[in-house]
């Protein structure tokens, strides 16, 4: 007599991919479409409080570092949909700084500049002006240039660049005829008499006159409560903005540390009036380990077609130099 074998429930399947894994994945796929917002539209995060916005357009290009990230936990997660999701802000990323990965250069170009924020608190001033004498360019622009620092400017670049004109704290060398120095006024409101950080020279170049302006914007700070504080820094871009509309010349060339990068919503009164260099990323600060380009070089009626940081001085900034069709 055989035994009645009882009913032996279906074998079930083991899902191919767990639950809390699919989960992951979606979070990771979110996140992608994030980034890849906040890459092309950086706008859309306010400025206040604290000044987000201009604190993310700052730091912009660092925003990829995410993407690394997020593909590791989306192949832990084996999440293929996450992984194909991540290429979206890839692509984002690489169509707004791809181009800066490039070593080349624009075609064209004999004019050089060198732009440097050679820092008030400078050891050694005299070796950063024989480094930037070094560099042979045409022109030579400094910020916080101390009364202390100034002989030995003047001693390392005389030989080479005889034209030179020094207002407040910053400095333009020239190997070409200066015409027209004045000072530009981009105090903000509140700061003291004899802060005076902008400059303007009419400057004789072999392709005719071109004003070049030499400015230098307020600090900014970062805080964890406070932000990103910038609002002297945006109201001195406002009126050297005001100086470069009002300039009669059309072809300007604008050298600075404007404290921020050409992204930051905060310097667009400035940068809407200049063209925009993007051969490289060229960051300049901290010279120690450079996370952004504050230190800039800006024209009119001109094109910077390589532009590109020098080595380390004595500063916290990193020395910037670029050549220009004129």
């Amino acid at each position: 007599m055989t035994k009645k074998q009882g009913a032996q429930p279906p074998d079930r399947a083991p899902e191919r991919t767990p639950r809390r894994a699919r989960t992951w994945g979606r979070v990771v796929a979110g996140l992608g479409v994030l980034v890849a917002v906040l890459l092309v539209f950086p706008g859309l995060v306010p400025n206040t409080p604290g000044h987000l916005g201009s604190l993310l357009e700052t730091f912009l290009p660092w925003l990829g570092l995410a993407l690394p990230a997020l593909l590791l936990v989306a192949l832990l997660c084996r999440s293929r949909g996450a992984a194909v999701a991540l290429l979206l802000p890839a692509a984002a990323w690489l169509s707004l700084f791809g181009g800066r990965l490039s070593t080349g250069a624009a075609e064209g170009g004999t004019f050089t500049v060198v732009q440097h924020n050679i820092s008030d608190v400078n050891p050694d001033p005299a070796a950063t002006a024989r480094a930037l004498a070094g560099t042979d360019a045409d022109l030579v622009a400094v910020e916080e240039l101390t009364a202390p620092a100034l002989p030995a400017f003047a001693t390392a670049l005389a030989a080479d660049y005889p034209h030179h004109a020094t207002r407040g704290t910053v400095g333009l060398w020239s190997k070409h005829p200066l015409t027209g120095v004045r000072l530009v006024d981009i105090r903000p409101e509140g700061v003291g008499e004899g802060w005076d950080r902008g400059l303007r020279a009419a400057v004789r170049t072999p392709q005719g006159e071109t004003a070049v302006y030499v400015a230098h914007l307020p600090s900014v700070r970062i805080g964890p409560t406070t932000g990103l504080t910038s609002g002297r820094r945006d109201e001195s871009a406002a009126l050297l903005a005001e100086a470069l509309t009002a300039e009669p010349l059309d072809r300007v060339i604008l050298l600075g540390d404007l404290n921020g990068t050409l992204d930051d919503r905060g310097l667009a009164s400035v940068t809407s009036l200049m063209s925009r260099p993007d051969p490289s990323f060229a960051f300049s600060w901290p010279a120690t380990l450079p996370l952004a380009r504050i230190d800039q070089i800006l024209t009119r009626s001109a094109q910077v077609t390589a532009l590109w940081t020098l080595p380390a001085t004595s500063s916290d900034h990193l020395p910037v130099a670029a050549r220009i069709a004129l």
